[in-house]
C-alpha cells in the first residue's frame, strides 16, 4: 500500500473517491461538483487529503479541515471524510490512512483530531475505538443548518 498526498496530478482521482463517499451516503452522484469542491479546497490550502493507493488502484482516501482551539492555543483538525472502496476494505486501507492522519497532526504539533461518525456506523466506531480515538464527554455539540 502507499499513501500519497493530494496534487494537481491525483485530483481527478481523489474526486473520484469522494464521489464514491458522497454516494455511499446518500447523495446523488455528482462527479462534475465533487471535482469542483475538492479543487476549490486544493487550491485555497483549506483541507488536507491523503489518497491511499492498493497495487496501483486508488483505494481510498482521508480528508481533514484545519481550525484552531482558542484555550489550548493550538490547532485542531477535523477528520471529516474517510472512505475506502468496497473492494480494498478489510484490507487495512482505513487504518493506514488514519495513521497517516496521526502521525502528521503530530508534526503539526496540534492539540487533537476529532471526527463525527453516525450512530449506527458500528465497524467505523470500532476502527476509532482500536486507534485509540475515545467518545468526547462533557459536551454537546450545537448546529443550526440553512439548508
Amino acid at each position: 500500500m502507499n499513501i500519497q498526498l493530494l496534487t494537481r496530478e491525483t485530483l481527478e482521482e481523489a474526486s473520484d473517491l469522494f464521489n464514491e463517499y458522497r454516494k455511499f451516503y446518500g447523495q446523488a452522484s455528482d462527479e462534475e461538483g465533487a471535482k469542483a469542491f475538492l479543487t476549490e479546497r486544493f487550491e485555497r490550502g483549506e483541507s488536507i487529503v491523503w489518497l491511499a493507493y492498493t497495487n496501483g488502484q486508488a483505494a481510498g482516501f482521508v480528508q481533514m479541515y484545519p481550525f484552531f482551539s482558542s484555550v489550548a492555543m493550538k490547532r485542531v483538525y477535523v477528520l471529516n471524510d474517510l472512505f475506502v472502496m468496497p473492494e480494498f476494505r478489510q484490507r487495512g486501507v482505513a487504518q493506514a490512512l488514519m495513521e497517516t492522519c496521526y502521525t502528521y497532526g503530530e508534526q503539526q504539533q496540534a492539540r487533537q483530531i476529532r471526527l463525527e461518525t453516525a450512530n449506527d456506523n458500528d465497524s467505523a466506531q470500532r476502527l476509532y475505538e482500536k486507534m485509540g480515538m475515545k467518545v468526547e464527554q462533557g459536551v454537546k455539540h450545537y448546529i443550526k443548518n440553512w439548508e
